[in-house]
């Protein structure tokens, strides 16, 4: 006597019944699975506390950061004079330095178990770092403005290196003193060697 053979699944679905199986489900309710502010703990060796007090000083770096680096493109595309080229490149150089730091930046802050800041608006809201016109200034201001910037940075970055390191989270102020400073401190270094009273870039 033959084995009977096993039923096979029915394959006749209706186009109706394709077509809903590789539609794209745009329906989805709008919530927050965490909350700005909220840390999610992770098994990194920190406590909550420490993971949240990190979050919020970096968070402020990131805003801070994230300002200094579309600075640098706003001059990149309108700076003019007869050190153009130089400053233009120049320009783009940080611009690429500082897009670095702010991935760095992010993760350390997600791997936190926090929230980086990463809208246009809740930037603005929490960069400490002056707005500047939207208007083109003349490349010795554009010089000046992105150097206190960068002083900004520098100084918010030491005392957060501080207050991390006393926390016991090693590898923030890591972050702060490996990425933040030293970049931020060469930076600093090439843009003002172009406002000596040698050079001709002036206002």
């Amino acid at each position: 006597m033959a084995t009977p053979r096993p039923k096979q699944p029915s394959t006749t679905r209706t186009l109706a019944q394709r077509q809903q199986a590789v539609k794209p489900d745009l329906d989805q309710a709008s919530h927050e699975t965490q909350k700005y502010g909220e840390i999610v703990k992770l098994p990194n060796g920190l406590s909550e506390k420490v993971c949240k007090d990190s979050v919020a000083l970096l968070n402020q770096c990131l805003a801070d950061t994230i300002t200094l680096r579309d600075m640098y493109k706003k001059h990149h595309w309108q700076v003019v004079g007869p050190t153009f080229n130089q400053l233009h490149l120049m320009y783009d150089q940080h611009y690429e330095g500082q897009v670095l730091l702010v991935d760095i930046l992010a993760e350390r802050i997600q791997l936190l178990g926090g929230i980086a800041l990463a809208m246009a608006a809740d930037i603005a809201e929490t960069t400490k770092i002056e707005r500047p016109p939207r208007g083109r200034e003349p490349a010795a201001v554009q010089l000046k403005r992105l150097a206190e910037a960068h002083e900004q940075i520098i100084v918010g970055a030491r005392e957060a290196a501080e207050k991390v390191d006393k926390s016991g989270d090693a590898g923030s102020n890591d972050v702060f003193v490996s990425n933040v400073l030293r970049t931020n401190e060469l930076q600093v270094w090439f843009l003002t060697e172009h406002l000596v009273a040698a050079s001709p870039v002036t206002a």
